[in-house]
């Protein structure tokens, strides 16, 4: 398996995550391989910081922790790590947030 082929697989299971938990339902018909143009792109705490001048990680962390925006937890415990949508952090800081 390429490293392109993994890229995509976890792609796809994070747009399903993502789905996951914007409707709570989720229907078979989605299941089809997602265009190009609607990737959804994950960031790091710190990454999402970095993102927005004047961000601090701790803001990020709140945020998630109040759900204004829409985050994945990979892993368990101190080694988990939080990926925040790009698209839900942007949206937030211009007045469209959730």
């Amino acid at each position: 398996m390429t490293t392109t082929q993994k890229k995509e697989i976890v792609d796809n299971i994070l747009e399903l995550l993502i789905l996951l938990t914007e409707d709570g339902e989720y229907s078979a018909q989605q299941t089809a391989k997602a265009p190009t143009a609607n990737k959804v792109e994950m960031l790091t705490i710190k990454e999402s910081a970095a993102l927005i001048s004047g961000l601090s990680e701790h803001t990020v962390r709140q945020l998630v922790k109040q759900g204004k925006v829409k985050s994945v937890r990979t892993g368990e415990g101190r080694n988990g790590k939080i990926l925040v949508n790009k698209a839900d952090m942007i949206a937030y800081f211009n007045g469209k947030g959730v």
